[in-house]
């Protein structure tokens, strides 16, 4: 579910199919202008996707936790500056 009441855009992926989830938030990153950024919310450490994120956009990412569980993890991320 993609939130854009806010001025950030969250991804919930609670509420996302799996096969649906890292498209929809690489799609939502390579849209992103240098220095912004969206929330994602997961029910489990996101260690997968941080995996792919660095063999796909080495350099050009910033990974900030908010929450790091054990029932919900919030990860800002954003395009490097």
């Amino acid at each position: 579910m993609l939130d854009t009441a806010t001025s950030e855009t969250t991804i919930d992926t609670r509420q996302i199919p799996p096969l649906q989830r890292h498209p929809l938030i690489f799609s939502t990153f390579e849209q992103l202008q240098p220095g912004e950024g969206f929330l994602l919310v997961n029910n489990h450490e996101p260690w997968p996707l941080l995996y792919q994120f660095n063999i796909r956009h080495p350099d050009a990412f910033e990974w900030e936790y908010q929450a790091e569980g054990p029932e919900i993890w919030r990860v800002r991320i954003s395009r490097a500056a």
